[in-house]
């Protein structure tokens, strides 16, 4: 059976897309399951951590890569679909074209949002793409500081949005913490940095939800 794959996506910059898709990556390999990360994005971020990664664990990344753009996309994902359980896409911001192609290579559409409000608003081309390819979207709040209300009223606004089982919210949030990026420039992920830290739990819990909503997709 084909694998599953996740498009992690969001018009803004700087949302964190490449944060997530690595880390959820290794969460998942450490799980036991096959892994491949897709880099679309011209940006290549995901592959310059990919290859920091291999040098770093001596070509041991745990996990297979792929950098291609365009209509390339599709076949390739597919490609390694039948070989991996899990294919994560780290998509491009203000892409059109490649956004349609990854979300609708996907089985579930993942959209960080920070709490802010353009990052709330830019929200709305991401499901409205989901929604056309008639993909199902989890938002994760991203980037959360500790304590704010500026969070509690986004959190409101995000809700409106919500319409399950086509658009849920995750219950985990990814809190603002300096293990992500220093995990990052190390090549690896939180989960790896210190797997006792608070980002390496939250980190944790968000990879069983996503998992578990894949495992049981279609179900009931």
């Amino acid at each position: 059976m084909p694998g599953k794959v996740i498009t992690v996506a969001q018009q803004k910059g700087g949302a964190g897309k490449t944060t997530v898709a690595a880390n959820l990556a290794v969460a998942w390999s450490q799980a036991g399951r096959r892994v491949a990360v897709v880099d679309i994005d011209p940006q290549g971020s995901l592959s310059q951590w990919f290859g920091l990664r291999s040098a770093v664990l001596d070509g041991a990344a745990g996990l297979d890569h792929a950098q291609i753009t365009g209509w390339r996309t599709q076949r390739e994902v597919e490609t390694l679909s039948r070989s991996h359980d899990l294919v994560v896409i780290d998509s491009p911001p203000h892409a059109e074209t490649e956004a349609r192609i990854a979300v609708r290579a996907s089985h579930l559409v993942l959209v960080p949002v920070q709490p802010s409000p353009m990052d709330v608003w830019a929200t709305q081309p991401t499901l409205d793409l989901a929604r056309l390819e008639k993909k199902p979207l989890v938002l994760v709040l991203n980037r959360v500081p500790p304590r704010g209300k500026l969070t509690d009223a986004l959190v409101a606004q995000l809700g409106a949005l919500v319409d399950p089982p086509a658009v849920e919210l995750a219950e985990t949030r990814i809190g603002n913490r300096v293990a992500y990026a220093s995990a990052l420039f190390e090549g690896r992920a939180v989960t790896e940095h210190d797997r006792r830290s608070s980002a390496a739990q939250e980190m944790g819990t968000l990879a069983a939800d996503i998992l578990w909503r894949l495992d049981t997709q279609g179900q009931g």
